[in-house]
């Protein structure tokens, strides 16, 4: 073989091996509870994040590639989060995760993304301290699109004390770092409206009796039940009063329109209200494409979301991360992270249309004004009147 055959031999191999690179998938991890009581908002988050993957490589991917999904189930435990975030980033080498629906979870495994300068986007976790943590360094990794607990405790203390005008409010929280969390900024909130709760109770996941929380805080006379916690535990809360006839209107943090109260607690569950970004109601043509394709991908029961919030929040993260990559021009975490704080196109979701959602000092895209109060009625959650 004379040099030219050689030369043209090699850039055709060459050819070959930077098609084949340009090709290789740009792997993102998803990380959530599949399974147990936070599995409603973890299962709908991934297929919220499933459905946007599906959309844009339907259209060619980003930077010409694929996307790949590496799904890992949590468990909603804290030692279970930190073991994925290793694999993910030492192992998968994604370019980021998504997910993240409890706030221990994160929380434990927020570091290993920090020191892998991975972006770590959470899109159901609501604990205020998550963006926090590191936002004291050069760089903060953890971005958010969920309404933090600052958000949901100033509109929770609102809605109760400020438009409704109860006096007496009793706060019941899990034991969980999402529920001690809520429950301390909401109690903030209440004492800077010169508010004491006259009973603050404790309960653990799995708990199926808070009958003794429960007495104590109408013994106290309290007119409202605030709550801060995650799954089916909310509706024993909700059955409870209901066996001790106590009549007083249920408030909470968002995870109250999750489908484990909804359907659990019932009839004893209706003008429960909560903090919501989304409410699986086709209100704009965008969110109504959305709904569509949600419900025909995956069919749950009776065309409703186990928890809509999840799966829209999930949805826009991947439109909201594909946007920084497609802006930075790759996939190098430090670029990726420069792009999402200084987006420059307006990104379309289905809770809201982003512009400049984040900053250097600010990794919060949810804020008051795309955050309502949503209503249990006729099992369902709808637009509070």
């Amino acid at each position: 073989m004379d040099f030219k055959s050689k030369a043209l031999f090699a850039s055709v191999v060459l050819g070959w091996s930077m098609a084949a690179l340009a090709a290789d998938p740009i792997k993102i991890g998803v990380a959530g509870p599949f399974t147990a009581g936070s599995a409603p908002m973890g299962v709908s988050m991934r297929d919220g994040v499933r459905l946007a993957v599906s959309e844009i490589n339907a259209k060619g991917g980003l930077l010409g590639r694929p996307i790949q999904l590496v799904e890992r189930d949590d468990e909603a435990k804290n030692e279970r989060g930190v073991q994925i975030a290793q694999e993910l980033v030492s192992k998968e080498r994604v370019v980021a995760t998504v997910g993240y629906a409890n706030t221990g979870v994160a929380l434990a495994a927020q570091r290993f993304y920090q020191d892998g300068k991975i972006p770590m986007f959470i899109n159901v976790a609501t604990g205020s301290v998550v963006t926090k943590k590191f936002e004291g360094q050069p760089e903060n990794y953890t971005f958010r699109n969920s309404a933090n607990d600052t958000i949901q405790s100033a509109m929770i203390a609102q809605e109760a004390v400020g438009r409704r005008g109860f006096k007496k409010p009793a706060i019941l929280a899990d034991s969980t770092n999402y529920g001690q969390l809520g429950r301390a900024d909401l109690e903030k909130v209440l004492e800077s409206k010169g508010v004491k709760p006259v009973a603050v109770e404790k309960y653990n996941i799995g708990d199926v009796d808070m009958t003794a929380q429960l007495l104590r805080a109408k013994q106290a006379g309290a007119d409202v039940v605030l709550t801060y916690g995650i799954g089916p535990e909310l509706a024993q809360i909700a059955n409870g009063m209901q066996k001790l006839g106590w009549k007083v209107p249920i408030v909470g943090s968002w995870t109250l329109s999750m489908a484990n109260f909804v359907d659990n607690a019932g009839k004893n569950g209706e003008g429960t209200r909560m903090p919501q970004t989304f409410i699986q109601e086709p209100s704009t043509p965008k969110r109504k494409a959305f709904i569509d394709a949600y419900v025909k991908a995956y069919n749950p029961p009776g065309g409703r979301m186990p928890s809509a919030v999840s799966a829209a929040q999930g949805y826009d993260s991947v439109y909201l991360l594909a946007a920084a990559i497609r802006q930075a021009n790759s996939t190098e975490g430090p670029k990726i992270l420069a792009a999402l704080e200084n987006l420059n196109t307006p990104v379309e979701g289905v809770v809201t249309t982003y512009n400049k959602p984040f900053s250097k000092t600010d990794h919060e895209a949810i804020n008051f004004e795309n955050t309502q109060f949503g209503e249990v009625r006729g099992g369902r959650v709808v637009l509070a009147k």
